[in-house]
């Protein structure tokens, strides 16, 4: 499981938090923000205020507040992002119904995925939110099926060596991630034993786009000790199901 630092501090936790929620959600008022994060109003609004100083966010007209210039993500993919998401929740929340695990919705950036919609199962033991978090995508379940999906001069460009010159350690061995990935084209699935959070297992789909592509993936995410191969068939069918209907809805509310 990925634990906090035994350094974190909760007030810079809380606003990393709301910017993402920012980027990905779309506007939030001070109420909404607080209810989202689970603090009093009050801290929301100081929170906000400071997000707006650094440029993290605007205030409306309305007195809600939006993504800044500050943060990544431009107007069309936002856009897209946030529409992505608001489809993708429901079919999430009924995935997990169907699993009893929780189940994530993530995006390619770069070399890494970002977790945009998680819902959590309501097991004991579980994977929690990873909502905001970026992992390696070479590494994480839905990154595979991802990376699995881009042209293979796309894939050479994000695995130079040059760009990995600061973490030469971290890069991942092109040829053996290329046949990792022939192997997820061909299956449909991936499968992330460990890789990215020790006792955790995932297994991740594409969502694909109207041009069939894949925009984004769908996983879910257990603790290693409840996964077991004679689950993964039901596993990557109920993924199946989910990704058909988040990619029915996109293609009806385009």
């Amino acid at each position: 499981m990925k634990n906090p630092p035994n350094y974190a501090i909760r007030s810079v936790d809380h606003a990393l938090h709301l910017a993402v929620l920012l980027q990905v959600e779309g506007p939030l008022s001070v109420g909404e923000a607080a209810e989202r994060l689970g603090v009093a109003p009050s801290t929301a609004h100081r929170l906000l205020a400071m997000l707006v100083y650094r440029d993290f966010a605007v205030q409306l007209e309305d007195r809600r507040y939006a993504a800044g210039p500050v943060l990544s993500l431009g107007a069309s993919s936002l856009s897209h992002t946030s529409r992505l998401r608001a489809v993708a929740m429901p079919h999430l929340s009924a995935l997990v119904e169907r699993v009893r695990e929780s189940a994530n919705l993530v995006i390619l950036s770069g070399d890494h995925v970002r977790f945009i919609g998680t819902v959590e199962c309501s097991q004991a033991l579980r994977v929690g939110n990873r909502e905001g978090m970026v992992f390696p995508a070479h590494l994480a379940s839905g990154g595979k099926v991802l990376l699995a999906d881009l042209p293979p001069e796309r894939l050479d460009v994000l695995y130079t060596e040059e760009k990995w010159a600061d973490r030469p350690e971290q890069r991942p061995n092109l040829a053996a991630l290329r046949r990792e990935l022939r192997t997820t084209r061909e299956r449909g699935f991936a499968i992330n034993a460990g890789r990215t959070e020790a006792g955790v297992t995932a297994i991740g789909r594409a969502v694909r786009g109207a041009d069939g592509t894949a925009q984004a993936a769908v996983s879910v995410s257990m603790p290693a000790t409840r996964f077991s191969r004679d689950r993964l068939p039901g596993l990557v069918g109920a993924l199946a199901v989910t990704a058909r209907d988040i990619e029915e809805e996109m293609r009806g509310t385009a």
